[in-house]
This record gives structure tokens, C-alpha cells and sequence, in this order.
């Protein structure tokens, strides 16, 4: 999982497939439950690295992230990873949440500072016995579990509550120090975002693979709402593609499946090779992405 060309095989041109990883969010209905294992189902036989299930504004989910991890655990073939953050809640309840991960067979935490219980926008505070920041979770989670692989954020337009881009980097340099081996990015829909983000990086220390965050379309209204509230930009030219198409929900997806494989296969020309899809607990734009990629099914999983 680095930024190098792909390698060539069998003196041939023809690429290597990219590895890919998913994310979900815990389902609140029964209704949402069974299309978050549909999904699951539909997306297992591509065989990601792994899968990570979020972790709610205040930690609002946590038990429903620890029974999807769990089920994920027990009924399918993939490898869970648990989004975990530092929210409204003192060191000893967060350790015994890595502690209660561990004893059911999760090797893999994804640590984040998390949005305050007000959600996006909201003023972060922590809590007056808790972890101040991700790096000082991370360095806690490696420190009780040393076996625990640790996955952090990492923001190619900076967090929206960094005072400037050099305190962005330096706050990602301390999470590697304390331990991650991974990070992943904010979504973005240009892709010289993350190219100067990884020189920026790269020119801090920062070695460790910088997995770029893709978030497939499938509603333009909310996807632009949601980047405003996390700092993300929306490039005018990405608003034109979908002018119209509010009530034509089958053209939008085509549309979506095309911008999205279009910006994973540029990434992918100029040696990016890992991707992480937010999945919005939706298979469908992300299989037909992969399927672009050159990913196809593997062999039988256990069923989900």
C-alpha cells in the first residue's frame, strides 16, 4: 500500500488491481439492517483489505458499531475494522471499548478524535478525564494492545478547526509517532488535492500509506451539504454534471458511477493503488467502480 506504479507482471503492461477497503455506518432500523447486509453481501466476494463500520457524533453508536463488528466477526469472511473516537467519554470507558474489541477478534481500530455530540460544526471539547486528541488514542491503543493495528484520518484540505496547514501535518506526524500505520483521507473530488497533500506529508517524515477517501455521489444535495459541514470543496465543474437531475435518480447514478470511476482511474494512472470507498451502506456504485478498476469477485465467502 504505497504510492508507487503499479508493478508489472509477467513482463506484460497489463496493471495490478488495485486493493480496496470499505466503509459502513451501523444500521438505527431493521429496515436499514437488512440493506447494510445486503450490501455487505453484495461487496465481500471483491475481497477488501478490510471493512470499517463508523462510530456516531459523541460516540452516539457505540453498541451498535460493536454488534455489526461482531456479526461481521461471526457471519462473514472480511476484516473488521472498528471506528473508535475520543468523544464524551473518560480513558477507562474507551479502553475497555479496545479491551471488549480485542477479546472478540478485532486487530484493527480506526482512531479518531470524532465530531462533538452537536455534531458536524459543533465546538469539540474533551472530555475532563478523557483523551484530548486521536494521537493521544492511538498512543493508548497501542500501548494496552500492541497487536491492534491503527488506522487515522488525514485531511488533504486540512481539518475545518486546523489553524493552518503546518498544524494539520503536525497533528497527523504525532498519530504516526504514537503508533498508526495507516491513514486514510477525507473525501475530495480533485485529485491535485491529494497529490499536494502527499507532498506535504512526505516532505514532514510522514511515510506511511495515505489511502485516499472516495466518496461515490449518490445524492448531490447531500453530498455538497455534507462536504460543507467537513470542509471538503465541491468543484463547480462536479455541480454541472448533476444540474437537472434531482427527480432522475437512474441518469444521476449513472452519472455518479462515471465521475467516480473516472477519478479512481486517473489516481490510479499516476501509481495510487490502495482506495477506500465510503459505501454509504450502498453496493451498487462502489461494485461498478471496482469493476472498473479491474477488481473482480473472489471464490466463495461465507455467507453473510
Amino acid at each position: 500500500m504505497t504510492e508507487v506504479p503499479p508493478a508489472v507482471r509477467d513482463g506484460h503492461r497489463a496493471p495490478k488491481a488495485p486493493a480496496i477497503s470499505f466503509e459502513f455506518f451501523p444500521p438505527k432500523t431493521e429496515e436499514m439492517e437488512r440493506n447494510l447486509w445486503e450490501t455487505i453481501s453484495r461487496l465481500a466476494p471483491l475481497a477488501p483489505n478490510f471493512v470499517s463500520v463508523t462510530y456516531g457524533a459523541g460516540g452516539s453508536t457505540r453498541e451498535r458499531t460493536h454488534s455489526t463488528i461482531a456479526r461481521i466477526l461471526a457471519e462473514t469472511s472480511l476484516t473488521p475494522a472498528a471506528h473508535l473516537t475520543c468523544v464524551d467519554a473518560p480513558c477507562g470507558d474507551i479502553d475497555d471499548v479496545v479491551t471488549k474489541y480485542h477479546e472478540v477478534g478485532v486487530r484493527h481500530i480506526v482512531a479518531l478524535r470524532g465530531d462533538p455530540s452537536s455534531g458536524l460544526g459543533g465546538t469539540y471539547v474533551p472530555h475532563p478525564q478523557g483523551y484530548r486528541s486521536s494521537a493521544d488514542l492511538v498512543a493508548a491503543i497501542k500501548r494496552r494492545h500492541g497487536d491492534i493495528e491503527v488506522t487515522v484520518s488525514a485531511y488533504p484540505e486540512k481539518h475545518p478547526e486546523s489553524p493552518s496547514f503546518d498544524a494539520d501535518v503536525d497533528m497527523l506526524k504525532a498519530k504516526v509517532d504514537a503508533g498508526a500505520t495507516r491513514a486514510i483521507t477525507q473525501f475530495f473530488f480533485d485529485n491535485d488535492l491529494y497529490f499536494r497533500y502527499l507532498d506535504r506529508v512526505r516532505a514532514r517524515g510522514i511515510d506511511i500509506p495515505i489511502v485516499p477517501g472516495i466518496l461515490p455521489v449518490q445524492n448531490f444535495k447531500q453530498a455538497a451539504n455534507f462536504a460543507k459541514r467537513t470542509g471538503a470543496s465541491m468543484p463547480d465543474w462536479l455541480a454541472k454534471k448533476f444540474e437537472g437531475l434531482d427527480d432522475d435518480p437512474e441518469t444521476r447514478k449513472l452519472v455518479a458511477a462515471a465521475v467516480a470511476a473516472g477519478q479512481v482511474q486517473k489516481l490510479a494512472k499516476h501509481g495510487v493503488d490502495t482506495f477506500h470507498f465510503y459505501t454509504m451502506n450502498r453496493a451498487d456504485l462502489v461494485f461498478a467502480i471496482s469493476h472498473l478498476l479491474g477488481i473482480r469477485p473472489h471464490g466463495a465467502q461465507k455467507a453473510a
